[in-house]
């Protein structure tokens, strides 16, 4: 395998049936999950089975897909009508990720043009699967875009993952990582752990090793003491949405690194295709922020570690101002030091 390329595929179409890989058990295993629901694909979701905006999105194409089969069956010349009900609760599965709502309105475009026969559900699957390889293709060209910011023996962090698990393949934030490590440019990674989920320590540090990229684990909290040192170069990280002016909403945490990479004069970088920008939203201020289960933090695979009748607060993403971000990466081009001027170049692209 070319030292660029990476094996994981979090999502598969085989045997007329959506394939998920239940992200929630690894590393300990690797169990695929069957699904021909769409109402248990948006289960999926909003469980957290799949994650990941670019992920998020894909699989929400293949529900659509599902949703389609489904509606013949039950209204045959009706179909149409019939989508409504499941498209929306795919919908509200995640309302935070703007991926989701781009892929079913690409989804739905699509349907709406379609004959009333059975060979609808191939032309929306064939468009689905081109949503999963648009995806894959577009991390590759961040991967490139992003890497060509870094300088050789740089030492970089990442919060959350934002890889090939996050995306149809390759990864945004850790496509770029892949790709400067192939470069030569990466002496070390440094993974939060990603409190409540742990999906750093779970998710970005299994990919990673995976791939034979040195990566060290961390807890969320000693990003500032790891800043201090003087040898962090870069923090690169997804995004969950992105609004007209460059504010970014990614996972918790986040913002904190924002802030406290700007203070010790460390390059902050934000990896997503342009299917993650909103630009109905001027700024992160009017992006929603999906508020997750208490048990999420007072609990660990089940394990409570906070004492009975103590309340918590689970905010899945938090806002990164434009301000504080050096470049926007997407598969059309780089944004340095992003505003709402910047973000326009790249609109018509």
């Amino acid at each position: 395998m070319d030292k660029n390329k990476t094996s994981i595929q979090p999502i598969i179409w085989r045997n007329d049936a959506l394939f998920l890989l239940d992200q929630r058990r690894l590393p300990a295993e690797q169990v695929w999950l069957q699904y021909v629901d769409s109402n248990e694909v948006a289960l999926a979701i909003k469980d957290m089975v799949v994650r990941g905006a670019p992920a998020i999105g894909i699989t929400a194409a293949f529900g659509v897909v599902l949703a389609a089969r489904q509606a013949w069956k039950l209204a045959a010349e009706n179909w149409q009508q019939s989508m409504n009900a499941p498209l929306a609760t795919l919908v509200a599965s995640r309302p935070t990720a703007v991926n989701l709502h781009w892929a079913i309105q690409r989804m739905t475009a699509l349907y709406q043009s379609l004959p009333n026969n059975e060979s609808a559900e191939q032309a929306l699957l064939k468009e689905a699967q081109k949503i999963h390889a648009e995806d894959i293709a577009a991390n590759h060209l961040m991967g490139q875009l992003g890497a060509d910011l870094i300088s050789p023996n740089s030492i970089v962090l990442t919060h959350c993952n934002a890889g090939a698990l996050a995306t149809g393949g390759f990864g945004t934030a850790l496509g770029v990582i892949r790709q400067a490590h192939a470069d030569g440019k990466i002496a070390q990674v440094y993974a939060d752990e990603t409190r409540p989920w742990l999906q750093g320590s779970r998710l970005t540090a299994w990919e990673l090793q995976q791939d034979n990229i040195p990566v060290t684990l961390q807890a969320d909290g000693a990003a500032a003491a790891l800043m201090a040192t003087g040898k962090l170069d870069w923090v690169i990280v997804g995004a969950d949405r992105i609004t007209a002016n460059g504010d970014v909403a990614n996972k918790i945490g986040t913002y904190m690194l924002a802030i406290l990479a700007k203070y010790h004069g460390v390059k902050m970088m934000v990896v997503a295709p342009t299917s993650t920008i909103d630009w109905q939203l001027l700024s992160g201020d009017d992006i929603p922020i999906e508020q997750r289960p208490e048990y999420e933090v007072t609990t660990i695979h089940g394990q409570q570690i906070a004492p009975d009748g103590v309340p918590a607060l689970n905010p899945a993403f938090d806002v990164t101002p434009a301000s504080l971000i050096d470049a926007i990466v997407t598969e059309v081009g780089v944004i340095l030091s992003p505003s709402i001027e910047k973000m326009l170049t790249i609109r018509s692209k």
